[in-house]
């Protein structure tokens, strides 16, 4: 299916893929209690064929949600657990010699559909770069021969921000090749009473009984049909204008920023906004959507100056204000 299409989606077929992914949030509630909208992050960019860093304090289930969604989309899925010792070798692979059979590959955990990056910021700049050309080409060099990545290909990083001993920041590169940023908070009172007797802790997560929902099959078709979600010239203008704005200084948090974001925040809020609309059952795009996505998209790719870590500004209260600034269509 050309991805490209602008023939326009059925109300009926939204209506359909809808009620698929509701059935996939319903499968992830059944671990993943609460933080519905992160688990609607995940399945945005999951639709836009996109990679999503969490990030959150210890012990709010990071990895647990990430490795249940990758049960319920019923691909196969590897869990890398980054270390400072971690090689850029034990990730994707490496050539060895076998007298018996010569030069042979073999292949690291980096080929699978779901890849599950623990603590990803535990690991050196070098190691890190490793997942770059995964995560933007769909495939991975080993000595000489390139191989192709299977299809869908999810990589789902988590960090945890409180460390700051025994840990490397992102490179920038690899961080605007993340589609989303997503924090994860505290969950509420409700919630949380739900997890303390129903948990992964004292339960087996093969007792939890996860069904898989959808197919590698199904996730690729679905990735082409959001694609075909409509979306305005006017909301066009209003992703340009957003993204623009950032790179300015005429707006009352602009002296905070150092670098705006890049053009992939503008691909980030397009195909990310199409996402959106399929989750709430439109087969059109408002501007609503392209708030919506916002702050997961821009987070990350707004470089921050001096001035703002030594107010204590955040890239959120900046996002918060470019939403009230730039005018809505």
């Amino acid at each position: 299916m050309n991805r490209d299409s602008t023939v326009k989606l059925s109300s009926a077929q939204v209506d359909e893929l809808s009620k698929v992914l509701a059935r996939v949030r319903e499968e992830v509630s059944k671990v993943f209690f609460g933080h519905s909208d992160t688990v609607d992050s995940l399945l945005r960019a999951m639709l836009c064929d996109g990679h999503v860093l969490i990030e959150g304090v210890p012990g709010i289930a990071k990895t647990l949600l990430i490795k249940t969604l990758a049960r319920v989309s019923g691909c196969t899925s590897k869990r890398i657990q980054f270390t400072v010792d971690l090689l850029p070798t034990d990730i994707v692979g490496l050539t060895t010699y076998d007298p018996r059979k010569g030069f042979e590959v073999v292949k690291g955990p980096i080929f699978a559909q779901f890849i599950i990056a623990d603590e990803i910021n535990r690991s050196p700049p070098k190691t890190q770069s490793a997942l770059i050309e995964a995560m933007q080409e769909k495939q991975v060099t080993i000595g000489t021969e390139t191989f192709p990545l299977p299809a869908p290909f999810f990589v789902m990083a988590n960090q945890n921000p409180l460390e700051h001993e025994g840990v490397y920041s992102l490179p920038e590169a690899q961080l605007d090749r993340f589609l989303f940023k997503v924090m994860l908070g505290y969950p509420d009172e409700e919630h949380e009473a739900m997890i303390m007797e129903e948990n992964a802790t004292f339960k087996r997560f093969e007792e939890f009984a996860i069904k898989p929902i959808i197919t590698p099959k199904m996730i690729v078709q679905m990735q082409a049909l959001t694609h075909q979600i409509y979306l305005d010239e006017k909301v066009k203008k209003y992703i340009l204008a957003l993204v623009s704005m950032t790179r300015k200084k005429d707006f009352h948090h602009g002296q905070y920023i150092q670098l705006g974001a890049s053009p992939r925040a503008t691909i980030a809020l397009y195909i990310g906004s199409k996402a959106e609309a399929l989750l709430r059952g439109r087969n059109y795009v408002t501007p609503q959507d392209v708030k919506t996505v916002a702050y997961d998209a821009l987070r990350h790719r707004l470089i921050l100056s001096y001035r703002a870590h030594a107010e204590g500004v955040t890239t959120d209260a900046i996002i918060h204000d470019l939403l009230a600034t730039v005018e809505v269509p």
